[in-house]
C-alpha cells in the first residue's frame, strides 16, 4: 500500500491535493459526451524531470500531468538539492528547475519505495556526480522487473555498484566513459537510464537492441535541446555522443498514449463520443488497428480524436503485449475491461510482465466470464456487468475497473484510489465533465 502523501510533497508540489482517504463511486450506464482533455504522458514526464539534473541549467517541461508520481519525484528532486518552480494549474503543469546545486546525499527509500522511475536518478546522478545512493526501487506490484539490465549497463561504462541490503551504492571513481551496450531486451527503463548517464560520460556509447517506446524519443528530443549529441531516436539502435557540456531548455512533454486508449476504450464501452484533445494516433502503436478491429472507431482532427463504439458494436479479439510498437501492456487491463462485454471471445496474452492479470478477480466480481491459463486470459463477453465493490491492484488495473464500472449496470464502489492518483491527472472530474455519474466519496 503506498503511504498518503505527506507534508513534504505538498511543499515539493503545491498543487497537489491528498486523498483523505476515499474511494470512486460510480453509477454506470450513462453515455459519455464531451471534450476529455489528454494529459502529459507520466511516462515521459518522470524521465524528462530527472534529465534537468544532467545541467546546472535552467530546464522548464511544460505540459506536465498534474499526479502523484510527479508529486513524489518532484520531492525526492527537491532533497538533492534541485530547485522547483512551478506554474499553471491542474489542466497542464509547467515546471522549471535548477540543479546548480545538486548534491548526491543518499536517497530515503520511502519515497522511493512509492515508484519504479526513482531508478533513473541512479545514471544521472552517476554521469553528474559521480555517484549515486537508493535503494531499490519500488511501483506497481506486476512483475519481477529487476535492475539487472541498468546495472550491467553501467559497469560497462565504468561504474562501480553493489547490490546489497536493500540499497544500491553506485560510484564511478574515475568518470563514466562509451560503451558498447547489447540490452538482451529492449527494456524501456534501461534504455532512459543508460542515455541519461551516457550523455555526460567521455566517448561513444552505443546502446543496441534500445526500447522504441515514443517516450524515449521524447527525452532524447529534450536532452539534445539541452546539448546532447543523439542518433536513432525512432530504431533500436541509440548512439550517444558523450561529454558534451549541457545548457538549459524548454521542452512540452509529449500526450499520454496510454490516457488516450484508455479514454476510447471509455467512450467506446459507454456508446457515447468522445473528443480527446491533444491525442495523437500514431503514438499508439499497434493499438490502433487492434481498437479498430475490437469495435472501436476513431477519427482523427487537426488538434485530437473523436473516440466512439464502432455502428458493429465491440467485437472480442485476440492479441498479445509486445514491446513498441506491438500492442502496450499499459493497455492490456483497459482493453480487458471493454472486451468484457463484446460480442464472443477474446485471448490476450500477456508477454511483458508475469503478474499483470491481478486486475481479473476484480473483474470477475462485476460479472465478467474471465479464465486465466499461464500468461493468457481468455475472455468471453457478457451482455452487461453488474456494479460491486471492487478494489485496484495496480495503476492500469484501476483505470480498467473504471472503465468496467462505467459500463455496468448499477453501483460500482472503487478502492484502492492511490493507484489511480499516481498515474492519471484527474480522470474522474474529466470523466464527471464528460456526463459520467462517478464522485469521490469519504470511506466508512
Amino acid at each position: 500500500m503506498i503511504p498518503s502523501p505527506d507534508a513534504s510533497l505538498l511543499a515539493a508540489s503545491p498543487w497537489w491535493r491528498p486523498d483523505p482517504g476515499t474511494h470512486l463511486v460510480i453509477r454506470g450506464g450513462a453515455r459519455l459526451t464531451g471534450t476529455y482533455p489528454i494529459s502529459g504522458a507520466k511516462n515521459a514526464a518522470l524521465p524528462l524531470m530527472v534529465a534537468a539534473l544532467l545541467s546546472p541549467h535552467l530546464v522548464t517541461l511544460h505540459n506536465l500531468p498534474a499526479n502523484l508520481d510527479v508529486a513524489v519525484l518532484a520531492n525526492l528532486l527537491q532533497r538533492l538539492g534541485v530547485g522547483l518552480g512551478w506554474s499553471g494549474g491542474r489542466a497542464g503543469l509547467t515546471l522549471t528547475l535548477c540543479a546548480d546545486r545538486l548534491h548526491s546525499r543518499r536517497i530515503e527509500g520511502a519515497l522511493v519505495g512509492r515508484m519504479r522511475a526513482s531508478i533513473l536518478l541512479l545514471g544521472a546522478m552517476l554521469g553528474r556526480c559521480g555517484e549515486a545512493s537508493l535503494p531499490m526501487p519500488g511501483g506497481d506490484a506486476i512483475g519481477l522487473r529487476g535492475i539487472d539490465f541498468h546495472v550491467a549497463g553501467l559497469r560497462a561504462m565504468g561504474a562501480e555498484i553493489d547490490l546489497a541490503g536493500g540499497m544500491i551504492q553506485a560510484r564511478a571513481p574515475h568518470g563514466l566513459h562509451g560503451a558498447e551496450i547489447l540490452l538482451p531486451q529492449p527494456s524501456v527503463g534501461a534504455t532512459q537510464n543508460l542515455m541519461l548517464a551516457a550523455v555526460l560520460a567521455r566517448g561513444e556509447t552505443v546502446i543496441r537492441n534500445a526500447a522504441r517506446e515514443p517516450e524515449i524519443a521524447d527525452l532524447a528530443r529534450c536532452l539534445i535541446a539541452m546539448g546532447a549529441g543523439i542518433t536513432g531516436l525512432d530504431g533500436d539502435l541509440l548512439t550517444v555522443q558523450g561529454g558534451a557540456s549541457l545548457t538549459g531548455a524548454v521542452h512540452s512533454v509529449m500526450p499520454d498514449r496510454i490516457e488516450t486508449g484508455t479514454l476510447a476504450c471509455a467512450a467506446a464501452v459507454t456508446d457515447g463520443a468522445l473528443f480527446l484533445e491533444h491525442a495523437r494516433a500514431e503514438l499508439l502503436g499497434a493499438g490502433l488497428p487492434l481498437l479498430a478491429a475490437a469495435g472501436v472507431a476513431l477519427e482523427e482532427t487537426g488538434t485530437g480524436l473523436i473516440a466512439r463504439r464502432a455502428s458493429a458494436g465491440l467485437i472480442g479479439t485476440d492479441f498479445r503485449t509486445m514491446p513498441y510498437p506491438g500492442f502496450a501492456t499499459d493497455l492490456q487491463s483497459p482493453v480487458m475491461a471493454m472486451l468484457a462485454t463484446a460480442r464472443g471471445a477474446s485471448a490476450i496474452t500477456e508477454t511483458i510482465f508475469e503478474q499483470r492479470f491481478r486486475h481479473v478477480d476484480e473483474l470477475r466480481k462485476l460479472g465478467a466470464d474471465i479464465t486465466v491459463h499461464g500468461r493468457t486470459a481468455w475472455v468471453r463477453g457478457v451482455t452487461r456487468l453488474t456494479g460491486a465493490r471492487v478494489t485496484a491492484t495496480d495503476l492500469r488495473a484501476a483505470a480498467a475497473l473504471v472503465l468496467a464500472g462505467l459500463g455496468a449496470r448499477g453501483e460500482t464502489a472503487l478502492d484502492g484510489l492511490e493507484h489511480l492518483d499516481r498515474g492519471y491527472d484527474g480522470m474522474a472530474e474529466k470523466l464527471a465533465a464528460c456526463g459520467a455519474d462517478i464522485r469521490r466519496e469519504a470511506r466508512a
